[in-house]
């Protein structure tokens, strides 16, 4: 079983810091604050999505450029689709394959999240969320049998995961992306699914500026990317924090062209062999981490970047502050009590939680 405190890792710093800022009274729900601007929200990849752009006569064209991203996302890479690239490939990538250049963006992606976090962002756990029943894009029944039952409290030592044998070596440093030939491990199962949502939303927000020349800001499931010019009006995007109702809530002004991703352990869980697990694993053990942090939120030039350190906070536990203090990352730490702790430039909190 591991300590609380983990490695000592060697990522350099990363002083790159977007303008955060607070308003004065928090929101209750995670809604966007947009006006004057067009919305549209739909439900993608089994969370929510939303769009907004600053000129309301253009939210079809951006609509449809999201739409066609996502869609080349999910069939290069989704670990969910029989059809997708990534599922058809089966074991040809041992031997090495040429992959679409969508494909070899999303695995490079990974790859590049997994250096950065002396792999603590792990592509290579597609076995372990199988076998612990994550294997359709929703939680499966307990494989211990049985429909999986509303998430029981993981009631786990803060600092600590319950680890079924010795620590094992990473294989993600044996996945080759070369150009845009793929070569994986025998008996490596890729997921991409930490970061591809992510650049998802980065693609997609690029994409409409940049055909469009409006800002816009793009959200896939708490993961949000802007880019252009703010709304007309305002030098910012106002962005309210909160992961479920019942949390500590904060409302942010995020400058344009930078993103902002949440990663939680509090959603997409059900239960495995009995107890309850959720879906960001430990890749030391390939268990689920501990859940120190009911959530914890970044602020990064990239949502790429930022769903990396968010994701990496939750997998080091109590050692996430210092990391991301070392990081200069702004980010927004709520631990299983419900105590709020930020770090680099995240405004301390004023309402909805003590900020540090």
């Amino acid at each position: 079983m591991p300590t609380s405190t983990p490695p000592t890792r060697t990522t350099p710093p990363t002083r790159t810091t977007p303008t955060l800022r607070t308003t004065p009274t928090p929101r209750t729900t995670p809604t966007l604050r947009t006006d004057p601007t067009a919305t549209r929200d739909w439900t993608l990849w089994t969370t929510d999505a939303r769009l907004v752009v600053a000129d309301p006569r253009l939210l079809d064209a951006a609509a449809a450029i999201v739409d066609e991203v996502t869609g080349a996302v999910e069939r290069a890479g989704s670990r969910f689709r029989e059809d997708s690239e990534l599922s058809r490939l089966g074991p040809a990538p041992v031997g090495g394959v040429e992959v679409s250049a969508m494909l070899a963006r999303l695995v490079d992606a990974a790859l590049v999240a997994a250096r950065d976090t002396d792999g603590d962002v792990d592509p290579t756990l597609g076995a372990d969320l199988v076998a612990l029943g994550y294997e359709h894009g929703v939680p499966s029944a307990d494989p211990a049998g049985g429909a999986a039952p509303a998430p029981a409290s993981l009631a786990v030592a803060e600092g600590v995961t319950l680890a079924p044998g010795p620590r094992r070596a990473p294989a993600w440093p044996d996945v080759r992306l070369d150009g845009r030939v793929l070569t994986v491990p025998a008996g490596v199962r890729l997921d991409l699914g930490a970061t591809a949502k992510a650049v998802a939303a980065d693609l997609a927000a690029r994409r409409v500026a940049d055909e469009l020349g409006v800002g816009v800001l793009v959200s896939l499931g708490g993961d949000i990317a802007t880019a252009g010019p703010a709304p007309a009006g305002r030098s910012s995007w106002g962005v309210d924090v909160q992961d479920l109702p019942t949390d500590p809530a904060t409302t942010i002004e995020l400058a344009p062209g930078h993103a902002l991703a949440t990663s939680s352990t509090q959603k997409r869980r059900w239960t495995s062999g009995g107890r309850p697990v959720h879906h960001i694993l430990d890749p030391r053990w390939g268990v689920p981490a501990a859940p120190v942090w009911r959530s914890v939120t970044v602020a990064a030039p990239t949502c790429l970047r930022a769903n990396t350190l968010s994701t990496a906070a939750v997998v080091r536990g109590l050692g996430a502050v210092a990391w991301l203090t070392s990081l200069a990352a702004p980010a927004r730490l709520v631990d299983s009590r419900g105590r709020v702790v930020v770090t680099g430039g995240w405004p301390a909190e004023v309402d909805g939680g003590s900020g540090s």
